[in-house]
Parts: C-alpha cells; sequence; structure tokens
C-alpha cells in the first residue's frame, strides 16, 4: 500500500489495520508526516508542528501492540488539535499575535480524551483570530487555503482542520462550533463535521459552565470516522455541570439504517434567508436523495425569527466574558470585527442577557414542537459557496448586503441557538468546481439518529469520495 493510499484510509480502515497489525502506528504516522511535508505548504492548515514527539509517541504504540496491551480505539490514529485548544507542552497560539509564543501546561478535555484514546497528535490546525468568524486567516499564521481551489476560502474557524483532512494530511481532527464553526469548514471543504448538542462533548477548563452556545466536536472524512471520535470525546465528566451522563460508546457501532418512512423537512433558504443560487443548485437535488431512501420529505421550516437576537446577544455577552480584558490589555493587537463584537457585549445589561436567554428558551419550544411531527430538517450549512481567500467575509449574499461579519453565517448560527446536534455532510460540488454541504439537523440530543441518516445519504452519495487534485 502507497504512503498516499494509507493517507486517505478511512479512520476506522486505519484503526483495524492497526489493531490486525497490518500497519504499524511508525508507518501510518511516516506516511502522514511526509503527506503533510509534501501538501501543508500550499494550504497551510497544520501551523504547529510535533513530528518529533509523534514518532516518540508511535514507537511506544508499536511497544504497546506488541506486549498484548489494551489499546484504546484511536490507538495509533495521527491527528490535530484546534489551535484555540490547550496541547500541553504544545505552542497554542489561538490565532492571535497576542499569545505568539504561548506554551500551555496542560490539555484541554477534548485532547485529553483523544490522546487516553490512543490518538498521536501531529500538530496545531489554524484558526482565525480566537475562533472569531468563518474564514480561518490571522495575522500569525496567515490564510488557510481551500485544498479543492487553492485560492478560495477553507471556511472557519475549524478551517485548518477542515483543509487537513481534506487534504489527507490526518485522518480524524476535532474543532468548537458556535456559529457554524464545524458545519461551515466542513461544507467548504467536503469533509463532515458535527456539531453536537450542549453536553455531549463536554469541555474543560471552562470560564462560564452553564452556556451551551459554543461546543467542541468530532470532524472527519466520512460519516463513520466522526461517529468513532464522538465515541472517544463524549460522555460525562464530574468538572462540566452539563456534560451528558450517556455512553460514549453508542456511537462507535455500525450506522446502517433502514430510512423507510422517516419524516424529513426541507427547507432550502431556512424561513426566507438569502442563499446563492449555485448553493441551491447542488442542494436541491440532493434533498431528493432522501426521497429515493424511503422518507417522507416535504418543504418546512420551524420559525427561527427569535434567533438573531439569541445568538448576538449571547455571542457578545460571551465574547466580552472570556476577551474583554484581554482586549482591554492590549488595544489596538485584535482585529476590528473581533474588537466591535467585544465592544458590542459592553453594552448590554442584565436585562438584554435574561431576555435572549428567556427567547432561547421559547426558540427551544419552537424546535422540540417542530421535532414531534419530523425527524429531521435538511437545510443550507452555509449561505454561499466558499469565497476568495483574500476577502474577510462576503459584503452580499445572492445580492443582499451583509451587515456585518456574521450576518452571511445566519443559516448555521440560527440553528446553534436552537442547541439542537446538527452537522455538515459532502452533497456535491458547483459547476466551477466548488464544494457545498449539506446541513442535518436532529430533535435535541439525537445524535445518533443522526449520524445514521448522514451515513445513508453518504453511501448513496459518495460525494465525499471526491479527493483534491493537489
Amino acid at each position: 500500500m502507497s504512503a498516499e493510499e494509507i493517507c486517505f484510509l478511512s479512520a476506522r480502515q486505519l484503526a483495524r489495520r492497526l489493531r490486525t497489525r497490518q500497519l504499524s502506528a511508525r508507518e501510518v504516522l511516516q506516511a502522514h508526516l511526509d503527506r503533510i511535508e509534501q501538501v501543508n505548504p500550499q494550504v497551510n492548515a497544520i501551523v504547529t508542528h510535533t513530528a518529533e514527539r509523534a514518532m516518540a509517541e508511535a514507537a511506544v504504540a508499536d511497544e504497546r501492540l506488541a506486549h498484548h496491551e489494551e489499546v484504546g480505539p484511536l490507538h495509533g490514529i495521527p491527528v490535530a488539535h484546534k489551535d484555540t485548544h490547550d496541547v500541553a507542552g504544545v505552542r497554542t497560539t489561538y490565532g492571535s499575535p497576542i499569545f505568539t509564543d504561548h506554551v500551555p501546561e496542560s490539555d484541554t478535555l477534548v485532547v485529553e480524551r483523544m490522546r487516553a484514546a490512543g490518538a498521536i497528535c501531529v500538530g496545531k490546525t489554524n484558526v482565525p483570530e480566537f475562533a472569531a468568524g468563518s474564514h480561518t486567516m490571522n495575522p500569525v499564521f496567515g490564510p488557510t487555503r481551500n485544498p479543492y481551489r487553492l485560492d478560495l476560502s477553507a471556511g472557519g474557524s475549524s478551517g485548518g482542520a477542515a483543509a487537513a483532512l481534506a487534504a489527507g494530511l490526518v485522518p480524524l481532527a476535532e474543532g468548537s462550533d458556535m456559529g457554524g464553526s464545524l458545519r461551515n469548514p466542513a461544507s467548504f471543504c467536503n469533509v463532515v463535521g458535527l456539531r453536537p448538542a450542549p453536553g455531549r462533548v463536554p469541555a474543560w477548563p471552562v470560564s462560564l459552565p452553564w452556556q451551551g452556545l459554543g461546543v467542541q466536536g468530532p470532524m472527519g472524512r466520512t460519516v463513520g470516522d466522526v461517529a468513532l471520535l464522538l465515541s472517544a470525546i463524549a460522555g460525562h465528566d464530574d468538572r462540566n455541570p452539563i456534560a451528558l451522563d450517556q455512553p460514549a460508546e453508542q456511537f462507535a457501532g455500525p450506522l446502517d439504517a433502514d430510512l423507510t418512512g422517516l419524516r424529513v423537512a426541507w427547507a432550502p433558504d431556512l424561513g426566507g434567508l438569502p442563499v446563492d443560487p449555485a448553493v441551491t443548485a447542488v442542494l436541491e437535488p440532493a434533498a431528493r436523495v432522501f426521497t429515493d431512501l424511503g422518507c417522507r420529505v416535504e418543504e418546512a421550516c420551524p420559525d427561527l425569527t427569535a434567533a438573531d437576537e439569541v445568538f448576538r446577544t449571547l455571542r457578545g455577552w460571551l465574547f466580552q466574558a472570556e476577551l474583554g480584558s484581554v482586549l482591554e490589555a492590549h488595544p489596538g493587537r485584535m482585529k476590528k470585527t473581533l474588537a466591535d463584537n467585544i465592544a458590542y457585549g459592553a453594552t448590554l445589561s442584565g436585562a438584554d442577557v435574561a431576555r435572549a436567554q428567556i427567547r432561547q428558551a421559547q426558540l427551544m419550544a419552537v424546535a422540540k414542537a417542530f421535532f414531534a411531527q419530523y425527524d429531521l430538517l435538511l437545510a443550507p450549512v452555509s449561505q454561499v459557496p466558499p469565497f476568495p481567500v483574500e476577502w474577510e467575509y462576503p459584503e452580499t449574499v445572492a445580492g443582499q448586503p451583509m451587515q456585518d461579519y456574521l450576518e452571511w453565517m445566519r443559516s448555521a448560527y440560527s440553528i446553534s441557538a436552537t442547541f439542537c446536534p446538527a452537522m455538515s455532510v459532502p452533497a456535491g460540488f458547483t459547476a466551477d468546481g466548488r464544494p457545498v454541504g449539506l446541513q442535518m439537523i436532529a430533535p435535541h440530543r439525537g445524535e445518533l439518529g443522526l449520524l445514521r441518516a448522514a451515513h445513508a445519504f453518504e453511501q448513496a452519495t459518495g460525494y465525499g469520495n471526491r479527493r483534491p487534485a493537489l
């Protein structure tokens, strides 16, 4: 098997071959390190490298199997961690010049769990500054480019992770999602990204433990791989009060399911949002696939009118709480869009935040009632296909001007505000070769059913099998 073939095996295939010793951890790692050396300079996905440390860990992994020791579900699999997630002893910048030389002393919980499951870290993936925005560019490392077309954005904020997956640099990566940061880059890069329900993948350390707007989650090239990673990073943790006390192993098994009779709602513009016609042209036939799978599909959408106030208020409040002191200590050193967002958060009163939380409770009730009638909601992930890498964000969508760097993300952030799990699955390409993902949304905490439906769609279409010509 060639090194390139190794790099494009699924994580589940790699796990089987590693466990049966058809491949060694060192062999798998070397193939990926060679691929990173050859391809990463084009895409700029992995920005801090840990090759020497990874090789030492791979040698230990091989020794453990040689001695018939018990190993974890991610044994020997190369992974990369988002540069907003601390990895002990590894430079972690948060995409900010303020933290250019920052080296944490401990792992975040998602990193800790992946390491405990046997994964081997090859480096950190690029992010926008403090993960703010859905285009991965920052003053420390520059932009991440889309592997399918290097002149385009890879999305964000987990854009480095998505590009690394698409380019064959790693088979698994993790990211985070407040307004679409797992879903938008997955859509842009023809990979899979899952935003779980709050508490499914608990975070630690956390400064605001009861908030659920921002979550961490898995990314991969296949739905099965995303489920495998979820099985390693989900599960209860006493330090996080919203952590779900449900077994993570439920996600590790086969995902095959008969979708006959599944009630599917299709919302082509998610209730009246502007959507680029090129996106709609890809997604309309993708939605019809569910009819072919035996589902009952009809156009319907929940009332998401409260989502803008909920998301923008709570996001501003969170950004000010977590980054306000950093901005105050380093005036002029953050990008303007982020600084403006923090400044907006400082204007909010307790009554503003309380009203947003009350409206969110109402929005969640709307979603619950909607999913009493439907099992699945389909919608665009992003309202636009990948845009030029030089832009910070698209200033118009379908001819309508965007007021700021958030508005073009409404199709993703409106769903974030409901706390429903959602994912992006490859759905095809525009006429000029730009990837487009289909957003699939399930009832609150319905990740397993969501993964099964997404797997069926993936198997029926095969869009994710198309590789970039790097």
